[in-house]
């Protein structure tokens, strides 16, 4: 009888053992721009492809594009954090003055390539940015490829900006719109369409990869882009809701620990970059006509504009005892050192 009674509950324990490493989790991914573009498809999903197959789908990530779960794309973040997403993608942004230091990449004329910044901001975040995100888990940091403007008149310098309202994506991109007598008009991207057909804006900075998404060549006819540093880029994080992620078992916790960190985030950078050309084909073949601002021109018209709002940041790091220049200076040094030419094999 002993010995039945032992083969029993070995065989319970083998059961339930089973049965923990048999556990499925399902996992709602939501983000703002339609399923069919760039970031989602290109990143978001494959991201979700692989640790549903890594898995053996034990995991399931049931994904919700254009905020189909409800609310605004400025409240995803507390949606991850409150529960009501797991996993969220979201422009930082969004949320103005809740991440600082995270707007060292969004800098004007600090990026050049997106797959180095987006290399050095993970390297950063998980040095010294990892306590403004306590309240969730991070799992992607990058920035899109070079933000430009596009507007119904020509823009070739600054002055030409003057009076225009324009679609600004951060709070940095709106300080440097109102230094050239710009107004800026803070808005997330799905809204941009409307506004332009309707003539709320008279133009935005935007990439070149979502215009294709949300038809912006089609609404306005003319695009001016930087050669060098680009004039502006948006920081963007991928994050887990803390307790969907603590709930998992380990096995499953450590498939997404694989595919998270630096090796995911410079493959999103490098995609988002890397989907701005045909974004530019497309006004091309519409007959827009596209600018193009030499390194040197950009010197001499467009930088000493912008010198304050590096200033002005410092000042704004120092507030919350942050050192912004030291931030200034690693997030350069890194972009020119180690991040150079980051690769991904994600």
């Amino acid at each position: 009888m002993r010995q039945l009674k032992s083969t029993l509950g070995a065989a319970a324990i083998a059961l339930i053992a089973g049965a923990a490493n048999a556990q499925e989790v399902t996992l709602n991914l939501h983000q703002f721009l339609p399923a069919t573009s760039v970031v989602p498809a290109d990143i978001l999903y494959v991201w979700a492809d692989k640790i549903e197959a890594e898995s053996g789908g034990r995991i399931k990530v049931e994904r919700f594009a254009s905020m189909a779960l409800g609310g605004a794309p400025q409240e995803l973040m507390d949606q991850a954090i409150d529960g009501v997403a797991d996993i969220i993608w979201t422009a930082v942004g969004y949320t103005p003055g809740r991440f600082p230091s995270t707007e060292v990449f969004e800098l004007p004329f600090i990026v050049e390539d997106a797959a180095a910044a987006s290399c050095a901001f993970w390297t950063m975040f998980d040095d010294q940015m990892r306590d403004e995100f306590a309240d969730v888990r991070v799992l992607g940091t990058w920035v899109h490829g070079p933000g430009l403007f596009h507007t119904a008149d020509p823009v070739k310098v600054p002055a030409d900006l003057a009076g225009m309202k324009i679609r600004g994506g951060s709070r940095l991109v709106n300080q440097l719109l109102e230094r050239t007598g710009a107004t800026p008009v803070g808005m997330p991207v799905p809204g941009v369409p409307e506004a332009l057909s309707k003539g709320v804006i008279d133009g935005a900075t935007l990439p070149w990869e979502v215009t294709d998404t949300i038809k912006v060549a089609e609404l306005i006819e003319n695009h001016t882009e930087f050669e060098g540093s680009a004039l502006y880029n948006l920081t963007f994080v991928m994050v887990m809701n803390n307790d969907a992620y603590d709930a998992m078992p380990a096995d499953l916790q450590a498939i997404i620990d694989d595919n998270s960190g630096l090796n995911f985030s410079v493959f999103a950078g490098t995609t988002q970059q890397a989907a701005d050309a045909p974004g530019r084909a497309i006004a091309e073949e519409l007959g827009n006509s596209i600018v193009t601002i030499d390194a040197e021109t950009s010197a001499s018209d467009w930088r000493p504009i912008v010198q304050p709002i590096y200033a002005e940041w410092v000042a704004d790091m120092a507030a919350l005892d942050k050192d912004g220049q030291a931030m200034v200076d690693e997030a350069r040094g890194l972009m020119a050192g180690s991040c150079a030419g980051a690769l991904s094999d994600f």
